[in-house]
């Protein structure tokens, strides 16, 4: 039985990648490191922006403590605030697939590796903030993706003040990386994915693969958790 649909956001709901990986580059440009645009998508996109960080300063032997990498965090959030202003922009057919679960009464919640501050920001210049009932964002975990703490800590929350508890195998997880996949698996839930960031042989450890989400009809969400 379906209760409840988890999104990633970044490349399932906003078509952010780009933003973040612009906002990256203006971070390392002072230690002379650019990420190229297939390095991110293979090696950092599924990451947390201080996983991120923290990988490519390691990398490129920067000598970078966690303490100055926190710092380069707080940089690149306010640098992709700014872009994301007047450059973000919702995937086709988000908009449409959030109003069919409300329809259906189905509880929507965001488990990201971004961070609070870039998921809301985004989500209020749409007006589809209020689908959410949950976010749990970057800096709400200890372990991002393929970790299922995100996904558990949103499981966690949504049931906090349920009587009928939401079971991890009456969600599903939408993703567009393998790591979320991953995570969404270990986490013992379902899995959908979308082909915006990899194509669909990259994602083939999901249930269900779609180009868009408007695709999908609501008998597709219950014949994968019945």
């Amino acid at each position: 039985m379906l209760r409840a649909v988890i999104f990633d956001f970044d490349g399932v709901i906003a078509d952010s990648e780009m933003l973040h990986l612009r906002s990256f580059n203006r971070i390392f440009a002072p230690f002379g490191v650019k990420i190229s645009t297939p390095d991110y998508y293979k090696k950092y996109l599924g990451l947390t922006d201080y996983d991120c960080l923290k990988e490519v300063c390691q990398t490129h032997q920067l000598g970078l403590d966690e303490e100055a990498i926190s710092q380069l965090v707080d940089k690149k959030n306010l640098i992709f605030e700014d872009v994301a202003r007047t450059e973000n922009k919702i995937i086709d057919g988000v908009p449409e697939f959030l109003e069919m679960l409300r329809e259906n009464d189905v509880t929507m919640a965001i488990c990201s590796g971004a961070l609070q501050t870039e998921i809301q920001l985004i989500l209020q210049q749409a007006n589809l903030l209020s689908f959410f009932e949950i976010i749990v964002s970057a800096e709400q975990v200890a372990k991002g993706k393929p970790d299922p703490e995100g996904f558990q800590l949103t499981l966690k929350k949504l049931n906090n003040e349920r009587e009928n508890r939401i079971r991890a195998k009456q969600c599903i997880v939408i993703e567009d990386s393998h790591w979320g996949l991953d995570a969404a698996g270990a986490a013992d839930m379902h899995s959908i994915a979308v082909t915006n960031s990899y194509d669909a042989e990259q994602l083939a450890s999901a249930e269900k693969i779609v180009s868009q989400l408007n695709e999908l009809k609501i008998e597709d969400l219950y014949s994968i958790c019945d």
